[in-house]
């Protein structure tokens, strides 16, 4: 099927729809490539939650990042002030910002806006988050942190942060009605309105059965490509993609409730987000610890409700809620009941709403979808060097004429946002002499 992690499928009882992997989508309402495209003609509308983002705390308050940056300054008590300055000129020019992100290294159209956003980005999460007074404060932010994949004081890390934080005030972090697999089905049928045609439930073993195309553009990641190119990728190049590292794996749990999740915080029952981790320090531990082969007692969870916002999503009166952790690459220990304590932990009563459960491992990732190496949704480890430069220095491009890179694993990296594929297109029809904009 078409969609590959952009998927929604009945994973539980019937008439409970789950999203299998991308869930909110704070990058796709702001990326350009989605900007070029009529998707709401062909059947995408996006749902805003009151709050894009909740962190709860164990005395049963939460902090709250709100879509209007007033109002979240408000939030913020003191440290509102120093939030609006590091964000305030980010929020106004976010499509020129988000323009420069979203592409790799390149020259910049807007210098002194990306060199003010480096200046801020350079900070590892976890420095960021100290800068603030507030333990909700610095919770919040070390929260939103963890959607990097990385250790929270790597460098790096900030940037992820505060890109995500921008987006919720530029844009909001929405969901799709009807759950991920709406916005592969709007691509799609735009697609074919073009006179694309699209073949699913085929798997291609070798690039040789695609000789009769001019361009082929492999949404695949390093290990992939080696196999499908087998014989035919030259030996300094193989050896630059056998060094390409991937990152940790996702464990994730769906559920089908009978009741909205009991947040002893209120506010957080008007987020499509929730971060799960109580302290600014409980999320450092738990993003370092799959880096060192373990993984957290108390994980930093995230949450998405989608049914409290979507009501085609479940039943009548009946809910579905997603959430995932991080753990080492391949972990085969079960985390249900990790990921579920700390459910109950912020939400007393949780278990008592369960009517089903799946779980996704890291291996059953990798088998649903065979770029997610090891349960790793983001295409390659975000270490420094992946970040700039992704899969190799030639970024989109192979020794081999018309095949190219569209994946995960090329710039900007992994989230749902089309740029990979969009750039990728770009440089191949440069390559073949079609003129683009």
């Amino acid at each position: 099927m078409i969609g590959g992690g952009m998927r929604t499928a009945q994973l539980t009882l019937p008439g409970f729809h789950h999203d299998i992997c991308s869930a909110v989508h704070p990058m796709a309402i702001l990326s350009p490539a989605f900007q070029s495209m009529p998707l709401d003609a062909h059947g995408l509308e996006w749902i805003h939650p009151p709050f894009p983002v909740a962190h709860p705390m164990d005395d049963g308050s939460a902090a709250i990042l709100a879509h209007d940056l007033e109002e979240a300054c408000e939030r913020l008590g003191e440290d509102g002030p120093r939030y609006r300055r590091a964000v305030e000129i980010f929020v106004r020019r976010s499509s020129a910002l988000m323009a420069e992100m979203l592409r790799p290294i390149h020259v910049p159209s807007s210098p002194l806006l990306l060199a003010r956003f480096g200046a801020l980005a350079a900070w590892p999460a976890a420095s960021s988050a100290r800068r603030f007074r507030s333990p909700m404060t610095r919770a919040l932010l070390g929260g939103i942190a963890g959607h990097a994949v990385m250790p929270l004081d790597a460098v790096g890390s900030g940037a992820f942060t505060w890109v995500l934080a921008i987006a919720a005030h530029a844009a909001g972090w929405p969901i799709p009605r009807g759950g991920s697999q709406s916005i592969a089905n709007a691509l799609g049928s735009y697609f074919r309105s073009l006179g694309g045609e699209m073949v699913a439930d085929t798997r291609v073993r070798s690039l040789d059965e695609l000789r009769d195309f001019e361009l082929i553009l492999c949404d695949i990641t390093p290990r992939q490509f080696l196999a499908v190119a087998s014989g035919r990728t030259p030996e300094a190049f193989a050896a630059e993609l056998q060094r390409y590292r991937y990152g940790p794996g996702a464990f994730k749990l769906d559920w089908a409730l009978n009741a909205p999740i009991p947040w002893k915080a209120r506010d957080c029952a008007r987020a499509g987000t929730v971060h799960l981790s109580g302290t600014l320090e409980e999320s450092i531990l738990s993003e370092r610890a799959p880096f060192e082969g373990r993984a957290a007692d108390r994980p930093l969870v995230l949450v998405t409700q989608p049914s409290l916002f979507d009501s085609t999503r479940a039943p009548a009166g009946r809910h579905v809620a997603w959430a995932y952790c991080h753990v080492p690459s391949g972990w085969s220990v079960d985390m249900t009941e990790r990921i579920e304590a700390q459910m109950e932990r912020f939400a007393p009563g949780f278990r008592s709403t369960i009517l089903a459960r799946h779980v996704f491992t890291p291996a059953n990732l990798e088998r649903h979808d065979a770029n997610l190496i090891g349960g790793d949704i983001m295409g390659g480890a975000h270490t420094l060097k992946q970040i700039l430069i992704r899969p190799t220095r030639w970024f989109y491009r192979t020794p081999l004429k018309g095949v190219y890179f569209c994946s995960a694993s090329t710039p900007p990296g992994g989230g749902v946002h089309g740029m990979c594929g969009f750039h990728a297109a770009n440089v191949a029809l440069r390559d073949i002499g079609i003129r683009v904009p």
